[in-house]
């Protein structure tokens, strides 16, 4: 089967920095000039993140009042066996800034060792983290899923970890708080945050497998320094998949967020289940089953403040005989589902350049966007050749911006990278210098697996909106680990 990553909303939601970090070398790749020529930025942190008063967004880590990103990091020439990191990349008055960034490994945030039977390097992949405020003190926690010394391979179970956060991070000696959930089932087998009932305290909900069928765990805050949610619901239905989550209001304005679950595709599009979300109550079992797709997105798409989210193709497919087709209302569309419960609108999705038609690979994902600050997103896609913004989905419109961003012609081994996976890939959106309007976030390797998975990404740039300006462009692999 092929798969295609699909970025998240707000790519990889920033971490909260604690302790020592990753060691090795520098990673594969060298700075370059971005697609609008601006210089890229690869230089070690130049200074500390000053620490804050604390602030009600769960992406600012230090409480400074400015939104962080987290961002993978690689520390190693080889990459089958460079250590996965974390990097937090801290924003400021006019935005993230490059020179103020750390990079931690799971040791440095107090998780435990990883077992022995682990195959490959030592990681901490940020796949496998959120950041949530869960005890209310104003600055987010980091919540991470990890497997421990004592969990055989084979188990396959991930145990659930907090490190409270606080405006002086990293600390000496971190330690970690086990998360409690209900007693029954064996790990979790994904972990997203939310304000699902909408009270302003920050939740967790995770997908809890067992031996005799699984369960949904919506663990509701605020949370105790022992770990204990003030409410758990173990009540809503439950099937295998990976779960989405609605984002929280980065004002603290406080918001219901809805969820999704998508369900197991096995390379191609997946089934997709939203549990609306009511304030005061929660997530309700009353689900909806929406169109298939594995690429997907919350937003307010027509700008009448109720939440919207969209579902559609990533281009997957199970590419085992007689599964490499999808059907005509799923290939290539997605469909944006209204907040007022109205019906969904259709979009046709941007499709392959000629010659690529029997591709075995997608685009990617989607995430949504607002870069004029308007009120109103615009629904980012991931194209075969760039990443398309698509303004006015709810509204009969299809207003249609391409933003390209290109890697360098050549690796830093002299290899040369074929013009078609020189694209960068939208990656999320967000108002990191706090004008109003989103930048958006792209990222790209030089990785010839990129171009197929979208792993491992190195170079990023943050746009100055949907143009061809950057506010900041960077590469991960000159970030240094810390002390």
């Amino acid at each position: 089967m092929i798969r295609r990553a699909t970025p998240s909303a707000l790519v990889l939601s920033p971490l909260l920095v604690l302790a020592a970090a990753c060691g090795g070398g520098a990673g594969d790749g060298t700075p370059s000039p971005a697609a609008d020529g601006a210089s890229r930025s690869g230089v070690p942190a130049t200074r500390a993140p000053a620490p804050g008063e604390g602030s009600q967004d769960p992406d600012d880590l230090n409480g400074d009042g400015h939104r962080d990103l987290l961002v993978p990091v690689f520390l190693g020439a080889d990459p089958e066996t460079a250590a996965e990191c974390v990097g937090v990349v801290y924003g400021s008055a006019d935005g993230l800034d490059p020179a103020v960034h750390t990079v931690h490994r799971r040791a440095g945030l107090g998780l435990p060792d990883a077992p022995a039977d682990l195959p490959g390097p030592a990681r901490l992949s940020v796949d496998h983290v959120v950041t949530a405020d869960l005890d209310d003190d104003g600055f987010p926690d980091f919540v991470a899923t990890a497997r421990g010394p004592g969990q055989a391979e084979g188990t396959g179970r991930e145990r659930l970890h907090v490190s409270f956060g606080g405006p002086r991070r990293p600390v000496a000696d971190p330690v970690t708080t086990a998360v409690h959930l209900p007693a029954g089932g064996q790990g979790v087998d994904s972990v997203v945050r939310g304000d699902f009932d909408g009270d302003g305290h920050h939740d967790l909900a995770a997908q809890q497998p067992g031996a005799t069928g699984g369960r949904l765990a919506v663990l509701y805050g605020p949370f105790t320094r022992a770990g204990e949610p003030a409410r758990v619901d173990t009540g809503l239905p439950y099937a295998e998949g990976t779960l989405v989550a609605d984002r929280i209001d980065p004002s603290g304005e406080p918001r219901a967020t809805s969820l999704l679950r998508r369900g197991e595709a096995d390379g191609g599009q997946a089934t997709n289940t939203l549990y609306p979300a009511r304030p005061g109550e929660g997530l309700s079992g009353e689900v909806r089953e929406l169109q298939l797709g594995s690429a997907h997105a919350f937003g307010d798409f027509d700008g009448d403040g109720s939440r919207d989210v969209a579902v559609g193709d990533d281009g997957g497919r199970n590419n085992e005989p007689g599964y490499g087709t999808e059907k005509p209302e799923v290939a290539g569309k997605a469909t944006v589902y209204p907040g007022d419960g109205g019906g969904p609108a259709v979009l046709d999705l941007p499709g392959p350049p000629p010659g690529e038609g029997g591709s075995p690979y997608g685009p990617g994902g989607f995430a949504a966007a607002d870069p004029d600050g308007d009120g109103r997103d615009g629904l980012l896609v991931s194209t075969y050749e760039d990443a398309t913004l698509i303004d006015g989905v709810l509204l009969g419109g299809d207003e249609r911006v391409s933003v390209l961003r290109e890697g360098p012609a050549r690796t830093a081994d002299g290899r040369r990278t074929a013009a078609k996976d020189r694209n960068a890939r939208p990656a999320g959106a967000a108002d990191f210098d706090g004008d109003g309007g989103d930048e958006l976030i792209l990222n790209w390797a030089p990785d010839p697996l990129f171009a197929l998975y979208g792993e491992k990404p190195t170079y990023w740039w943050i746009t100055d909106g949907a143009s061809s300006r950057d506010a900041t462009a960077f590469t991960t692999t000159e970030f240094a680990p810390g002390p």
